[in-house]
Formats: C-alpha cells, sequence, structure tokens
C-alpha cells in the first residue's frame, strides 16, 4: 500500500508542477489553486508512505518521480528539447527508481 501512495504522490509531484507553471507565477487563479492542491495532496501522500518505508528510499523514489515525470511532460506538452543525452538521462533517474524499488525490503 505504501508503495501505491508513493506512486501517487509522484504523480501529484508532476500534476503540481505541470500546473506550477500554467499558473504564470501564480497570475492564474485555477492553475494556482490547482498547483496548491496538487502539491499538497503529494506531500501528504508522501508523509503517509513513509510511515511504512525508509525515508531515503521514498523521498528518492518521490523525487525521481516526479523529477522524470515533469521532464517528459515538458517534452510531450511544453516544447522542451527531446535531445538523445536528455532522454538518457531521464531514462537514469528512472531506472534509479525501479532499483530503489526492487532493493527495498518492503
Amino acid at each position: 500500500m505504501a508503495w501505491t501512495l508513493l506512486g501517487l504522490a509522484g504523480l501529484l509531484e508532476i500534476a503540481f508542477a505541470f500546473f506550477m507553471k500554467s499558473s504564470a507565477g501564480f497570475t492564474r487563479l485555477i492553475p494556482a489553486l490547482l498547483t496548491v492542491a496538487t502539491g499538497l495532496s503529494s506531500v501528504v501522500l508522501l508523509s503517509i508512505s513513509l510511515r511504512t518505508l525508509p525515508v531515503g528510499t521514498g523521498y528518492a523514489v518521490w523525487t525521481g518521480i516526479g523529477a522524470a515525470g515533469t521532464a517528459i511532460i515538458g517534452i510531450l506538452l511544453l516544447g522542451d528539447s527531446a535531445a538523445p543525452m536528455r532522454i538518457a538521462c531521464i531514462g537514469l533517474i528512472l531506472a534509479g527508481v525501479i532499483g530503489l524499488k526492487l532493493v527495498s525490503g518492503n
């Protein structure tokens, strides 16, 4: 259950970053409210998952999902660069997240 909550927290972290970009520096009300809601929800789910998971593993996976997912959203929806080395680095982040899951005792 903790891993599921952590995965959901990571997805909310991606939404948080996307809405933050969409809020244009908190000048647009609806995206700003969604930024606050997704950011808070993400942190709450992270904290619940950390009741069971080691803090280093949980936090690293959460930030990895958020970083890689946000980079992918940036490429797919916002016109960010899809240079081969950028894709390779995103792959390394995802490999680290998967590795942490595989070696975790939970």
